[in-house]
């Protein structure tokens, strides 16, 4: 797993040598891709650069990655 500017990926590597990995946690699409450990971690980080980027040119919040977190609030009574 990579993370990066609070975004994480998940990376395969295919039958042609390549690496290819996905930001997950998110409804957008951002892919990336490298024939060496160092092209696919800089194309990571260009893919989040460029997708914050284009965000900002849209004027639109860009979607952080979910934690998977479920937070509920109680009744300080029905705590032990």
């Amino acid at each position: 797993m990579m993370e990066y500017k609070g975004y994480f990926a998940r990376v395969e590597f295919d039958d042609a040598d390549i690496f290819h990995g996905e930001v997950i946690n998110l409804r957008d699409v951002i892919t990336f891709e490298g024939e060496t450990v160092n092209e696919l971690k800089q194309a990571f980080k260009d893919s989040v650069d460029d997708y914050l980027s284009f965000c900002a040119e849209r004027g639109e919040d860009p979607e952080k990655s979910y934690s998977g977190k479920f937070v509920v609030c109680v009744e300080p009574e029905l705590i032990g």
